[in-house]
């Protein structure tokens, strides 16, 4: 259930308390004409008719006054039974509704293990889920914006409602666990915020924020952010690049968002896992069919096209284009970083 459908039983339950009310006044009305009584009678009389209560009549009625209950019953009986369906029906797609919605997906985001948590999600945070679940990688929105929370549950995303810069959401949200957060709300401060938190919670989790202004981003990286990211900056370097180099954007736009199912771009870390560690890059190509573009030391050097006598060391993140299906199957089956 989401909560688009609450109101629609709402307006059932509206439209039968005043399909009840016309009947209670009609019924009234009816009595006191036929059976010429007093309002306080007639009102009585149609109060115990409609909700079936089974006192005696105010009255004896005559032929015309029974006929005229007959049809009071039957219209007061169906009335009361569509109210108390519309009743019931409110009350489980309301509150239980989402007691029982908000369990499951706590469970959901319990079990989940190496995942991705997404702080805000606006036009920015909505791309990034659009990419995440089109390559079927688990992870968590965390938003406190109404609209925005409306969006993320009709998109049938993973949801914690609240302030991304509180410890308990994003416990709930499972920091502990997470291997990268993205600080992605409209708010420069609250993506520094939430930077501060993430890294006191879990200080090895990869975070990547977003900063609005240039003048933000020293703060940010300062709050611990590994990557920081300005939508501007970047938005004019493609422009520019798009006109300038517009096979080499394509190119790589491919690869990234996996149109091309022949060939995949992949970042791997050296670990022991990995079975990279103290390996040199000739031994690494021949062993396995790919294409070496770069290798980024653990310091933040970016090597690019390494020579053959290049030892990949211990968190070093190598950049390899090749087959997915060989990708995957050398680095995923030995359960190595594989992004």
């Amino acid at each position: 259930m989401t909560r688009r459908e609450a109101p629609d039983t709402r307006i059932r339950l509206f439209i039968g308390l005043a399909v009840l009310a016309t009947l209670v006044a009609f019924g009234t009305a009816g009595y006191m004409i036929i059976e010429r009584w007093s309002f306080l009678d007639a009102l009585f009389m149609t109060i115990t008719t409609v909700t079936t209560v089974g006192y005696r009549e105010v009255h004896p009625l005559d032929t015309s006054g029974r006929i005229f209950t007959i049809f009071v019953i039957f219209f007061g009986v169906g009335t009361a039974f569509y109210l108390l369906t519309t009743f019931v029906a409110l009350v489980i797609e309301g509150d239980l509704g989402v007691a029982f919605g908000l369990t499951r997906m706590k469970n959901r985001i319990e079990r989940l293990s190496g995942h991705h948590i997404l702080c805000g999600y606006g036009r920015v945070g909505e791309e990034i889920a659009r990419e995440f679940k089109s390559r079927g990688l688990p992870f968590v929105v965390v938003e406190q914006n109404e609209d925005a929370v409306a969006r993320c549950e009709q998109a049938g995303h993973l949801l914690v409602q609240g302030d991304a810069a509180s410890d308990d959401v994003l416990i709930a949200a499972g920091i502990e666990r997470a291997t990268t957060l993205l600080a992605a709300s409209d708010s420069d401060s609250g993506n520094t915020y939430i930077t501060l938190t993430a890294k006191a919670l879990n200080p090895n989790v990869f975070v990547v924020a977003r900063a609005g202004k240039r003048e933000t981003e020293p703060r940010v990286r300062r709050a611990g952010a590994d990557r920081v990211i300005s939508p501007y900056t970047l938005s004019g370097r493609r422009m520019a690049l798009s006109a300038l180099q517009p096979a080499i954007v394509d190119f790589f736009d491919t690869l990234a968002v996996g149109r091309d199912r022949d060939q995949m771009l992949a970042e791997i870390e050296v670990t022991g896992d990995s079975g990279l560690l103290g390996m040199y890059v000739r031994q690494l190509l021949e062993s396995v069919h790919i294409s070496l573009l770069g290798i980024q030391r653990q310091n933040g050097d970016l090597i690019v096209g390494p020579r053959d006598d290049v030892r990949l060391e211990e968190g070093d993140r190598v950049m390899v284009l090749g087959a997915e299906e060989e990708i995957s199957k050398t680095w995923g089956a030995r359960g190595a970083v594989l992004r």
